[in-house]
């Protein structure tokens, strides 16, 4: 009966992985990769502002459905959309949209992994498996503000690490949510400023001028973000305890 029960569950994992990987390939294979690219976003975005401006609730929904199709499916691709969306939705809209979607995709993207991948893992590396669930049990939230708060560490590859360990997902979502957030803030605003450019002489307005230096400034955001959130963690568990004396 359990080998049945066994069975059947690897069958599901095997359609389960089967579905992520052709829906990535049917995606890829019919352009969907040109959707990230910055300059199918020159040629056509006249046309889809115009279309987002006459059915803004499809307009919106459509742009969420793509954004967490593509996270969910692990495609290297969230930062270019992130930068769309500031681009045909403004700052606050655009905002909101993004990161309701990448925190959506994010988590369906970790279940998945965690799915399909964490029995193999704990199987293979039992012993690390354990230490490294500790550690996320003590410690987890904040080492993933941490990643969050650093664009540079690719977004999918965060969302297949965590789906290996036993973080609870409403933890995953609610602390990527928050850390996620200044990039998000930064990026949709720089999208939003960036397709204005039509001339030379437009790189050098504030508004410009601003996006850039949000820019520059995110990783000594994350610093100083990283920096509050230790610090409120340890106010909340107290004082080491003294070591024994002799």
């Amino acid at each position: 009966m359990a080998e049945r029960a066994q069975q059947r569950r690897t069958i599901v994992k095997a359609m389960v992985a089967v579905m992520l990987i052709g829906g990535a390939v049917v995606f890829l294979a019919a352009g969907g990769h040109r959707l990230l690219d910055w300059q199918t976003l020159s040629d056509y975005r006249d046309a889809w502002q115009g279309w987002i401006t006459e059915n803004p609730l499809a307009g919106a929904l459509s742009f969420v459905t793509i954004y967490v199709g593509v996270t969910a499916l692990s495609i290297p691709g969230a930062t270019a959309l992130t930068l769309i969306g500031g681009s045909l939705f403004g700052l606050v809209q655009g905002t909101v949209l993004v990161s309701a979607a990448s925190v959506l995709g994010a988590t369906l993207a970790m279940l998945a992994a965690r799915y399909l991948l964490r029995d193999f893992a704990e199987a293979r590396l039992g012993p690390t498996m354990t230490k490294l669930n500790e550690g996320v049990e003590r410690d987890g939230a904040r080492y993933l503000f941490g990643l969050r708060l650093v664009p540079v560490i690719p977004f999918f590859l965060i969302n297949l690490g965590m789906g290996l360990t036993r973080m609870r997902v409403w933890t995953f979502a609610w602390v990527s949510m928050l850390g996620m957030l200044p990039a998000t803030l930064i990026y949709v605003n720089a999208g939003s400023q960036v397709v204005s450019v039509e001339s030379t002489s437009d790189l050098l307005s504030w508004r410009i001028l601003l996006a850039f230096a949000a820019l520059a400034a995110l990783p000594f955001v994350a610093k100083a973000g990283r920096r509050l959130w230790e610090r409120g963690t340890s106010r909340r568990q107290g004082p080491e305890p003294a070591p024994p004396g002799p």
